[in-house]
């Protein structure tokens, strides 16, 4: 009796023991599926809507530091796209003066015109594609920035830089009317570089529009002014509403500045076209003037 007690007294202890080692209230006992899941690493990408003291075509995190758009600036940022397909596949960024960067390019061109309100080129502005840094691209991040920037008011339309102006405010819809930064009336200074006046003062050139050069190499391009001359004297026709015929060159004569080689490697082809008046001095505009603005000479 009393052996049997002890064992009874021996299960009963052993059983109390097993049931403190048991699975708590509202616990399902695997420990395994109570842990929480770490968030997945964050990538850095810019945004749409920043502005940047910094001009580099190449964005590093390590300079990124963008500012109100409403305060003094360099760079504003109206889009980030993302590489894909062949350009996703490279195992290092595209550079950005190359023919790869092309497209990309094109991408920026099409959406700057819609950022400002027109074509940016008939302006003193410039656009550049800024790819994620080398180390940025390893990570795998594929994005590029699309960002615009305001030109020097003399440098800048006469294709010498395509240095960033610094500037406060943002760009968006700034050509959606009539803006300080439209290209207009101008003079050419002793080292030819042209400097804008009003229209109504007396001047000798006039912003008419872009001619978009074949592509070719800049040396090619820039070589051939016969053809260049020839494409902008039909620029200056369409602007002035007269008719492109073999009279034509009897009524304007014809300038023109390439874009900086800069935007040319990019992938720009816009040959900024002027009229000239064949060294008299006008104090109006040509914009539709017919062959009243452009009688033979």
């Amino acid at each position: 009796m009393r052996r049997h007690g002890r064992a009874a007294l021996t299960a009963a202890i052993l059983t109390a023991a097993l049931a403190g080692c048991g699975t708590p209230a509202g616990t399902d006992g695997d420990l395994s599926d109570d842990w929480r899941p770490m968030a997945a690493a964050q990538q850095f990408a810019p945004k749409a809507g920043e502005c940047h003291k910094i001009p580099g075509a190449t964005a590093y995190l390590s300079s990124y530091t963008p500012v109100d758009c409403a305060k003094t600036h360099l760079l504003e940022t109206f889009y980030v796209g993302t590489f894909t397909g062949a350009l996703a596949a490279r195992t290092t960024p595209p550079a950005v003066y190359s023919a790869t960067m092309r497209s990309t390019f094109a991408d920026c061109d099409t959406r700057a015109k819609q950022f400002v309100g027109g074509d940016w080129r008939n302006a003193r502005l410039s656009v550049q594609v800024a790819p994620t840094s080398p180390a940025g691209w390893s990570g795998g991040s594929r994005w590029y920035r699309c960002d615009i920037f305001e030109l020097d008011e003399v440098n800048g339309p006469n294709g010498a830089t395509d240095g960033a102006n610094e500037r406060v405010g943002s760009l968006r819809n700034v050509l959606a009317s009539r803006s300080p930064l439209m290209l207009g009336c101008m003079n050419e200074d002793k080292w030819h570089m042209f400097r804008p006046v009003a229209c109504t003062s007396g001047h000798q050139f006039e912003y008419a529009g872009i001619w978009t050069a074949p592509d070719r190499s800049w040396d090619d391009a820039t070589g051939d002014a016969a053809s260049v001359h020839n494409a902008c004297r039909i620029v200056i026709a369409r602007f002035a509403k007269v008719p492109a015929d073999g009279k034509l060159v009897y009524r304007t004569g014809t300038a023109y500045r390439f874009p900086s080689q800069q935007l040319w490697d990019r992938g720009d082809r816009g040959v900024r076209c002027y009229y000239w008046s064949s060294g008299t001095t006008v104090k109006r505009s040509i914009a539709g003037g017919g062959t009243k603005a452009l009688p033979i000479r």
